[in-house]
């Protein structure tokens, strides 16, 4: 009796077995919804549109991922996003492509593969916002993007509910200016407004690089950064970003940017990632001074002399050396504290980003590089919350004045020697110059900082 139950329950077992075989037969093989499609409606958080969950007054309300890639296209791209599923925007900078459709990211061959009835897709871009510079692009690697036949198979080693941004730590990225002005802040203009609901995949990818960026792309994605030259699987995501939005020098422009962000909210993204405490300057009891040290080019040859008379002055100084600023998760917190920060033009002054509000930046001017200073530095100083103080060296107090004397188109003609091009002037006044500050007029300089330093002190005037 109990043998033939056993066998009674076994043949039941298997009738139900095969006609559940044939079921997912059916569904998969005869009927109209593509693999893609098919893949699609098992993500997750497949409601009819993809999107992110977000809490607003107690009530959890789902936000269409179309919706937000929808807001990083205009005019004739959001168009052509909405109607094809796929657009690409390029200006002289950057060029960002943008899907709403599935995507299959083949990490081995550097392609993603979108579904696309109404376009057909064979596109190459290299996510790094410096298009223009053909030095640089040399370092970053092309990624494929390509349209694929809905009925045909999808081979998904991962599955994604949430999009993929592509993007190069290739390029200029070493340099702490171009890390942060070609890919950190448009990683925020670009991704900000998901509210990290999404996946980066690093292309060129560096370990230093995400290492030292590392608080930054973890308060920008809840997951793990991908290396697709480690990785080499295919991963399906709902959605796709390749490249980054690029405004301007150290910019962000409000009007441009999903959800209107400025330069303020990018600064409260950095306290907010390196836990910086200290919001506005009139918040530092003593003043307190930091000097961009640099060994190679563009160094102060009486260093030592400036620091006694900072500290005379009754500024606590800070000598910022390469080996202090390293490490930038300590570098952000000492940056913080400070009140004023004094650096020949360079990518040092980045460092300005984490000071607070109020603070003053003090650009000493080399010889020759008066419109550089002004437009990589000077200008997004303000933008910053910052006062900005700049000290235009004296043709003397250059190093170049001794080696050319005072007669020299180097000398009283620099445009001269740019119009020879560029790898000429920068060997001369970029690479070739050092400098010794005239004290007595550096003084009145300081002075002027402190002043604005002990005003915003006293009287909380930021």
């Amino acid at each position: 009796m109990g043998k033939g139950s056993s066998r009674l329950v076994l043949g039941a077992t298997s009738v139900v077995s095969l006609l559940a075989i044939f079921l997912l037969y059916d569904a998969y093989f005869t009927s109209d919804i593509s693999p893609f499609d098919s893949w699609k409606h098992h993500l997750s958080n497949w409601n009819g549109s993809l999107g992110r969950r977000k809490v607003d007054k107690g009530v959890e309300v789902v936000e269409p991922l179309e919706f937000m890639l929808r807001r990083l296209v205009r005019g004739e791209d959001r168009v052509q996003l909405e109607t094809t599923g796929f657009s690409c925007h390029t200006d002289r900078h950057s060029e960002v492509c943008v899907t709403n459709k599935p995507v299959m990211l083949d990490n081995n061959a550097l392609t993603a593969y979108i579904q696309s009835s109404q376009v057909q897709v064979k596109h190459m871009v290299q996510p790094y916002a410096r298009k223009e510079d053909e030095m640089a692009m040399k370092q970053v690697t092309p990624v494929q993007i390509l349209t694929r036949n809905a009925s045909s198979p999808v081979f998904c080693h991962f599955n994604h509910d949430v999009p993929v941004v592509v993007f190069s730590s290739g390029g200029y990225t070493g340099n702490l200016f171009h890390a942060f002005n070609e890919v950190i802040i448009p990683l925020f203009i670009t991704c900000y407004h998901f509210r990290s609901h999404l996946q980066f995949v690093i292309t060129d990818f560096k370990p230093w690089w995400v290492k030292k960026y590392n608080q930054i792309l973890t308060h920008l994605s809840n997951f793990e950064v991908i290396n697709p030259a480690k990785d080499g699987s295919v991963h399906c995501f709902p959605g796709a970003v390749v490249g980054l939005k690029y405004h301007d020098n150290l910019a962000l422009y409000p009007t441009e940017i999903p959800g209107g962000y400025s330069m303020f909210d990018f600064k409260h993204f950095l306290r907010k990632s390196y836990n910086l405490k200290i919001k506005n300057v009139s918040d530092i009891i003593k003043p307190k001074l930091i000097l961009i040290s640099r060994p190679k080019t563009r160094t102060f040859m009486n260093e030592e002399e400036m620091v006694d008379m900072m500290e005379e002055l009754g500024f606590q100084v800070v000598v910022a050396t390469p080996n202090r600023m390293s490490n930038l998760d300590k570098f952000a917190e000492e940056l913080n504290s400070c009140s004023v920060m004094v650096g020949a033009h360079g990518a040092g002054l980045t460092n300005a980003v984490f000071l607070p509000a109020g603070a003053v930046m003090v650009q000493v001017v080399p010889l020759g590089l008066d419109w550089a200073s002004t437009n990589y530095f000077g200008g997004p100083a303000s933008e910053m919350g910052l006062h900005y103080v700049e000290y235009k060296i004296e043709p003397e107090e250059s190093s170049l004045f001794k080696e050319y004397g005072p007669d020299h188109p180097v000398i009283v003609d620099p445009k001269s020697i740019f119009l020879k091009g560029y790898d000429a002037a920068r060997a001369t006044y970029v690479d070739g110059q050092n400098m010794k500050i005239n004290l007595v007029k550096f003084r009145e300089i300081l002075l002027k900082a402190m002043t604005v330093s002990w005003t915003l002190n006293c009287f909380g005037l930021v």
